[in-house]
Parts: C-alpha cells; structure tokens; sequence
C-alpha cells in the first residue's frame, strides 16, 4: 500500500521540474548574470533566425565567439565578437561582475564589451541578427550592429558619426578558414558621401558610382533594386550613413565583403546562396588596376597595356603581369618644356572605344575646337573628351581607362595628348622632290575628294528625307496609316508608301541615349542591344539597335516597323519610329519600365512572385492582345514567336505583346507551310516545328504553353520537377490524377482561388492538344477565360508530352530547314537569335 506521503511529494517534484525546464527554455536567447555559455551551448534568437556560440572555422584549432544563421545546413557566419584573439574549447562568455559581456579563457579576460553601469544588464539576441546588451529598464547600452565584421544585414549601417566617433565599417576575413581582419575594407566615401570605397589596405581598391537614387547604390540590376532591397542614404553634418531592409519578410538575403575584396549580394534559395550581384564585376573595374598611363581591357593575357606614347615604369614587374606601377611617357611635352629649343607643338592621338578614365574636369565650352584649345594650352592637361556637347579634360595621371573590342557599340572618343614625336608630326626640311611629291599627292587627293562629294550631295538630293529630332518627340502622336493603306495581302507587297511612322534622325538617338552608353543598356537579344533613351520633356523610350553580329536585318526590321504602324492596341507595344541612317537600324518604342514577364516567373528565388490577380490580369490582357491580332486588327497576324520575354509590362503590370519580327500577316483561314521554321523551342506548335505549317491555332498552342508557366511559375523547357519530360507532360500527369492544383506556383496555393486555378489549366490544356483542329480559338479562349458559366470540354492529351524533344521525333529531318531557335533569356524586349 502507496502512502499518502510517497505518492504526494513526487509529483510535487516533477510539477517543480517540469516549471524549472519551461523557465530554461523561455530565455534560450538571452544570457543574464550569473549564466555562462560554454563551447557546447548557444543561445537562439526567439523567432530561431540566429544562433550564437563558439564555432571553429573550417580546418582551425581555434574557436570563436560569433553569431550565424539558425536554420541554414551551411554554416554562414555573419559576425564574430573576437575576431583578432581566437580561443581554445575551454572558453566561457558571460557578464562579468561590472556588468560587460566577456570571453574567459584560462585567466585571460577577453571584452566584448566596454559600457559602465551600476546595474544588472543582459545580452539578447534578435532576430534582426543583433546581439544587444540591456539595462533593468531595457535600456540599450551596447549592440553588435555598431562593431559590424564583414556582413553587412538589413538594419545595419554603413558610415559614420562624427559626433560620437563611430565607424560603420566592414573588414574582410583574411581567409575563407580565418576570419581575422583581413586586407579589404568597405567604408563610406568621406569627401563624396554618396559613395562606397573599398580600400585594400590604405589603398583604394574599388569605388562606386556617385549614386543619385538610394535604390542604385550598388549598382544592382534594376529588377533586384525595386524588388528586393530598399535603401536610404541620411546625411547631415553630424553623420552620414546606409541602411537598408527587405521588401519581404520571408527573404533571406546579406551583403558582405569577401577575402577578395569583392562586395557580394547573397540570397538563400532554399539550397544555396544565390549571388545577385558582385563588385568588382572584372579587373578592369578595380581602381588603377593597371597603374598611371595604361588602358585595361576585358581581353585576357594580358589585360593592360601602356598609351601610345608610353612604356612601363617597371619592365620587370609588368613582365610578370604585375601592373601597379604603371607607364611614363617616352618623349616629353613641348608644352611647359622650358629646358628644350622650341619645337613642333604637341597634339592629340584619338583612342575610340574606350571607357574614359576616373575623374574627369568638367569645362564650360561651346565647341570640340574649344575643347581641344582649352586642354592645348594647359600645359597639366593630358587628354580631353567631348561627349553631346560636354567637354571633360584630364590633369595628372589618367587612371582606370578601359579599351572596349572593336566590335562593342558602347564607349567614346578620348583625345589623348602627344609630343609631336610621338605624333609624327616633327618639324623637318623636307627635299624637292619630296616637296614635288607632297605637292602631286595632295592635289589627287582633293580631286578624288572633290569628285565623291559631289556625287554624294547628288545622291542626297535624290534621296533626300529629313530625319526628325527624337529628343523633342511628343510621345503622344501616335503613327497613323496613311489612306492609300490596303487590307488585303496582295496589294500591300506592291511597292507603295503604305505606312507613316516617324524617321528619326542617328544623332538625335544617339543623344538621347547618351551615345548609346553602356549606363544606358537595358538588354540585349539575337536582334542587337535595347538602350533607354529621355526625351527633353523628360518621357523616356526604348531604343532597339540591330546589331552586325545579328542574324536579322532589314527584312525583319522592315517587317516589325510596318506591322506594329499598322496595329493599335493597348496590349500590343506601342512603336514610336524608327531610323534608318547608314549602317544604322533602330526601332523605338514606348519605354516600358517592369520590362518582361520572364523576370517575375523565374526570377532568382521567387523575389518577383506575383500575386493571384496580377497574374489573372496578365493572362487576361495576352488573351485580348492576341484576339485582336487575329480577330480585329487591319490585318490578320500570327505572332509566331510567343514566349514570356515577349511579354512586357507597364508601370501598372499590364502585359503587351512585344518582337513582331517574325509575325506574318495571314489571310484566309487555312493554314500555310514555310520551311523557315523560327521561334523558341518550347513554345511551338507541333505541325509547326516538325513540319512548317502554321496558322491562328500554334499562336493559340503558344497561348497554352505560357499559361500553364504564368499559373506553375516554371519553364516548359529545362524541365526536372519530375519524371515527366517538360511542363505540359508535368501538368497532363497531375489533371489525369486529379491532382491539378498541385500544378500552382507555391506563392498562390489559396483556396480561395483554387476553383478559378483549375478551369484555368483546363484551359491551358486545350490550347496545347496536339492537333490543331483540337484547340479552341483565341476567341472561343477569351469567352472561356471571362465566363464562369462556360462549360468546359476535357481536354486530350498535350503535344510533346511524351518525348524528350521535337528533335528526336522528326521522321525525316531532310524535309525541313530550321533556323537556330532562340533562347528563353532575360532581355528587354527578349529580341533572341534564331
């Protein structure tokens, strides 16, 4: 028999216990006094974001004080208290009897901390990853945001404070295994303010932009910019200072400086840290790589070399690609000279293609010959440039000028200062006969001279037609078609002035895209680069600028100019005009600043997910976009090349159809065959791309395909989520099984759409049938789409979704003649090589 005693006196116990391990738990992130931590023991941060305690580095004895990321398998740690006085296992931390934070190591005293206060104090770490020391009234006295180590995260700073003599900066590891202040510091630019350095060690290494935007601070491309990360510079005259946060709260992402001295933005993807950005993007960007007088180029082995007119300060170094010395001019400047019998004057040598050097000196001139006098005459002046009206000169050592390959659009003209020995243009007393032969030579030349300018001021009376100024273009006319414009396809191959557009000129483009600079590129695809050019009333425009390397030209160009004059629509680009100048052609168009779909779909991470109805909005406006083209356009069109980088989108997220190079116009209703067979493996119809036939129904079959990607946030193409052979495969498999919603990006799993989420892969599934005659019209689609009440069919089986690719299928690949396809890359207007 239990007495009343022994049975009373143990359940009290374990009722006391039971108190005393829910007390433990409920401080796991914070250390008061009395309490040590231990080579064995963390603290976690309450919402299990952070983790801190002793960690040894890779291939290290030693231990470290630090704090990494809770629930990420690879070990990232982004701060550490004694970085310059490593431990051995037997360390402790705890707050001492004066109230700080320390490191005890045998009888070694390591402090963290340095605060005075009469009271009890704790140290509690955040979620934000900021381990902060508090008094009785919650007070901070310390926090480890304010001693920053080599990562910088949301919430810290970067900067200083004059005031109180605080020093935001960031120190490199010495090495991937020691964490040690290595050789590399970010810090804020001092003089400029709105600049970042990295110095590798007093040195500067490294220098961004002057940035006018707190969104462009580092040079990050747009995309991530505006959806991701959120900067704000604050300056004043007691501090000036960085911060930034995240737009989402489920991110992960960190900026940090590596052992390289390489600045990294980070973003964790559920298996890996994705690198969205890093700087120095090449060797040509770090400052002065090259040393004084020498141009950088991309091009390895080697990537310097001395100006015209220079040569290396130390042959030995640079032999063994050692560049930091730089180059010294060979002859000396007439200019300033007083030692030397007065000679030929110095002058300039061009270098084309060149990214001008670091700090330039702005002059108010009104001319090039102005421009040229003005560095002439100034005997400091080493070279000049002058760009859109804009004279910049160059005194001292030029440094971090960088040659681009011959083939580059980018870059500008950079007139570099020579003694006239180096120019070949040294006073000499030249023979008779040479005199005689100089005299003969010169007078041919003017007659050749003489003779072809006539003959072109002919040709340009007979050709003649003013270009207009794009810079003064009133984005509100829109191109208009002239009345003798024929709807029916045969009258239109006559050779007849059938559309309007406006014919701009190559120097007002050039200016409005600031000579095509590369700070100005926005993409680049098969047809050539894509450039945001401003108009003087502050509109901007997308300028497409067919490259040499492309395999399109005229005829494609012609054919995207006199479709889209042709077409109003609001989901359709809008094209402005063009210029046809030369070698030169250009399309411009409206500029569209949430650039493709693409981005949001497979952006890196999910960053740009969208939300249920913008993508609804989307789908909508492609299916609008595309009935007009077939059904209510002046002329019937087939796209031909439908893909998600063809989709553009407004400031308000509304798609146009964009790249009418390969659309053709299409009479009747019975298909046609071709055997130039162009587009994007992925996107086309069956009977298209095995056997050149097309009509509305392989832009409907296209439709398909990007439907299913716009509700699954997955390519068709490059497809592993499962044993299936692509997306339409993927997709046929889980609506047979009756696991359709299985399909939906994870971003939109809400019941509350889930109805709507399932007649919509209905519909997909029956725009991507395998026989043409199958699928819907985009009219019989855009009735499905609006209304509910609509009863839908089952749909068959999709094309290709049981085979590895169209390739493989072909029967008899000597029938048809297929162009190189284009990738589904990230462009502008998703202009791709076929």
């Amino acid at each position: 028999m239990i007495s009343k005693t022994q049975f009373v006196y143990p359940v009290l116990l374990l009722i006391f216990s039971s108190h005393m391990f829910k007390y433990s738990n409920a401080v796991v992130d914070t250390i008061s006094p009395g309490q040590q931590l231990n080579i064995s023991q963390t603290i976690v941060s309450a919402g299990q974001m952070f983790e801190l305690g002793f960690f040894p580095p890779t291939n290290s004895t030693n231990y470290y004080m630090g704090i990494w990321y809770k629930n990420i398998p690879e070990k990232t740690v982004v701060w550490i208290a004694n970085r310059d006085y490593p431990v051995t296992g037997s360390a402790v931390l705890s707050i001492s009897v004066d109230s700080n934070l320390v490191i005890r190591h045998g009888r070694i005293v390591y402090m963290v901390t340095d605060i005075v206060t009469n009271g009890n104090v704790t140290a509690t770490l955040l979620d934000s990853g900021n381990l902060v020391v508090r008094d009785e009234k919650s007070n901070t006295l310390w926090q480890s945001f304010d001693f920053p180590c080599n990562t910088f995260l949301p919430g810290m700073r970067l900067g200083y404070e004059n005031r109180n003599g605080k020093n935001w900066s960031y120190v490199s590891w010495k090495s991937d295994d020691d964490p040690s202040p290595g050789n590399f510091t970010m810090k804020l630019d001092s003089e400029q303010g709105n600049r970042i350095l990295i110095l590798n060690g007093d040195d500067e290494y490294w220098r961004s932009k002057l940035w006018e935007e707190d969104s462009n601070v580092f040079e990050s491309p747009q995309e991530v910019r505006l959806n991701m990360f959120n900067f704000s510079f604050v300056p004043n005259l007691s501090m000036a200072y960085l911060t930034y946060n995240l737009y989402r709260e489920d991110l992960i992402s960190r900026l940090m400086i590596d052992s390289n001295g390489r600045l990294r933005q980070f973003s964790w993807s559920g298996n890996e840290w994705d690198v969205l950005n890093s700087q120095p993007r090449n060797a040509c960007d770090v400052f002065a790589y090259c040393g004084g007088n020498s141009s950088c180029t991309e091009v390895p082995s080697p990537n310097c070399s001395c100006l015209p007119g220079f040569k290396p300060n130390s042959p030995e170094y640079w032999n063994k690609a050692n560049y930091k010395f730089g180059c010294s001019r060979i002859s000396s400047l007439q200019c300033g000279n007083d030692t030397n019998i007065k000679g030929a004057e110095d002058g300039f040598r061009m270098l084309s293609k060149v990214v001008l050097p670091k700090d330039p000196l702005p002059l108010h001139v009104q001319a090039l010959s102005d421009c040229r006098s003005s560095c002439l005459n100034n005997c400091s002046c080493v070279g000049f440039s002058y760009i859109n009206q804009s004279c910049s000169i160059w005194i001292g050592e030029l440094r971090n000028l960088q040659q681009l390959s011959a083939d580059d659009i980018s870059g500008t003209d950079f007139f570099l200062k020579l003694p006239a020995a180096d120019l070949g243009t040294g006073k000499r007393t030249p023979s008779k006969r040479k005199q005689l032969i100089i005299i003969i030579s010169v007078t041919i030349s003017a007659s050749i001279l003489a003779s072809a300018l006539f003959i072109w001021k002919v040709k340009m009376k007979m050709h003649k037609r003013t270009g207009e100024d794009l810079l003064s273009f009133d984005l509100s006319i829109s191109p208009e078609p002239t009345k003798n414009e024929q709807s029916d396809v045969k009258q239109r191959q006559k050779h007849k002035k059938e559309v309007e557009i406006p014919i701009f000129s190559f120097s007002s483009v050039s200016a409005a895209t600031n000579n095509f600079s590369l700070s100005n590129k926005l993409g680049e695809g098969g047809f050539g680069p894509v450039y945001k050019g401003k108009l003087l009333k502050g509109n901007e425009v997308a300028v497409k600028r067919l490259s040499r390397k492309s395999g399109q030209g005229w005829n494609e160009l012609k054919n995207e100019a006199v479709l889209i004059a042709k077409l109003q629509h609001k989901n359709l680009v809008k094209l402005l005009g063009c210029c046809i100048e030369g070698d030169e052609k250009i399309l411009v168009y409206e500029y569209l600043p949430n650039k493709s779909l693409d981005l949001f779909l497979f952006g890196t991470n999910n960053i740009f997910a969208l939300a249920w109805g913008t993508r609804i909005r989307i789908v909508d406006g492609i299916a609008q976009g595309l009935l007009y083209l077939h059904q209510f356009s002046r002329l019937q069109i087939i796209h031909r090349d439908l893909k998600a980088s063809n989709i553009l989108l407004d400031e308000d997220m509304n798609p146009k159809i964009s790249d009418f190079g390969m659309a053709r116009s299409f009479g009747g209703t019975e298909p046609r065959a071709t055997d130039r067979i162009v587009g994007t493996y992925g996107y086309m119809a069956p009977e298209y791309a095995l056997e050149g036939v097309f009509s509305v129904k392989s832009d409907v079959f296209s439709f398909g395909v990007l439907l299913l990607e716009i509700l699954s946030g997955m390519k068709n193409t490059g497809f592993y989520q499962s044993s299936s052979l692509n997306l339409l495969g993927y997709a046929w498999d889980l609506w047979i099984s009756s696991r359709p919603l299985e399909l939906m990006d994870i971003v939109m799993k809400d019941s509350s759409c889930a109805n709507a989420a399932i007649r919509y892969i209905n519909i997909a599934l029956l725009c991507v049938q395998e026989h043409a005659a199958d699928r819907p019209t985009m009219s019989e689609v855009v009735l499905m789409l609006s209304n509910e009440l609509t009863c839908l069919p089952s749909p068959k089986r999709p094309a290709f979704s049981n085979v590895r690719s169209m390739v493989d299928s072909i029967p008899n690949p000597s029938h048809w003649k297929p162009e190189t396809c284009s990738e589904n890359e990230l462009t502008i207007s998703a202009m791709d090589a076929r």
